[in-house]
């Protein structure tokens, strides 16, 4: 059976780097699908310039066509929203299905600064998307992880349910939702960024303002 994927994130707002790094892993993984996992308050970065709503809505306008799926649980929820409790409800409505949790090289680099972060591993394989030049860590915990739990290849992710961590090279686009953020509020054009989509809705209700941005 083909595993889920996961990519979490702020998706404030979302872009095509977003996108295709959801659908890069789709493909070079062999997953059934890909759910965005927009985060209410996440644990380890500042709140959310806007709305859950907001960020919603254009996650829907964005998913459009592209075959990817948007998990809203987390937004519906209140407080801090922990990786490992989401995991831990998916995990429970999967079975034993793999589960992949993709992140990017930098967000494993901190990983030991997450909430139970140990556990992760007992709920889902970890897809690190790495990029031309990447060094694993060589100080701390993720050493050790790495030696016990690395694996070489996609196609043993469907082995097990979880436990295991994949270092794979995939292609990225250079695009920050903070650039985002900053060049909207300076009234800079973000064609090409962002879906079409998207960048009318954050002119239609008017996100990403100089106030609003000044106060995030």
């Amino acid at each position: 059976m083909k595993p889920i994927g996961i990519l979490g994130g702020t998706f404030d707002p979302i872009h095509y780097g977003h996108l295709r790094l959801a659908i890069e892993s789709r493909e070079a993984l062999e997953l059934a699908e890909v759910r965005l996992l927009p985060a209410r308050v996440p644990n380890l970065r500042d709140n959310p310039a806007t709305t859950p709503t907001h960020r919603l809505a254009m996650l829907e306008l964005a998913v459009v066509g592209t075959g990817l799926v948007i998990d809203p649980r987390e937004l519906y929820g209140t407080g801090v929203t922990y990786t490992v409790e989401t995991l831990s409800m998916v995990r429970a409505e999967i079975g034993a299905r793999p589960l992949c949790f993709i992140l990017g090289q930098d967000a494993f680099n901190g990983l030991p600064r997450w909430h139970r972060w140990k556990d992760l591993l007992a709920l889902a394989h970890l897809i690190v998307a790495t990029r031309p030049g990447y060094q694993p860590p060589v100080t701390g915990e993720l050493p050790g992880l790495l030696a016990t739990c690395a694996v070489s290849s996609p196609r043993m992710l469907a082995s097990r349910p979880a436990g295991s961590v994949l270092l794979q090279n995939i292609p990225q686009l250079p695009i920050s939702a903070t650039d985002l953020r900053a060049r909207v509020a300076q009234h800079r054009n973000i064609t090409g960024l962002t879906p079409a989509g998207v960048a009318a809705y954050i002119v239609r209700h008017q996100i990403y303002g100089e106030r609003r941005e000044s106060n995030s």
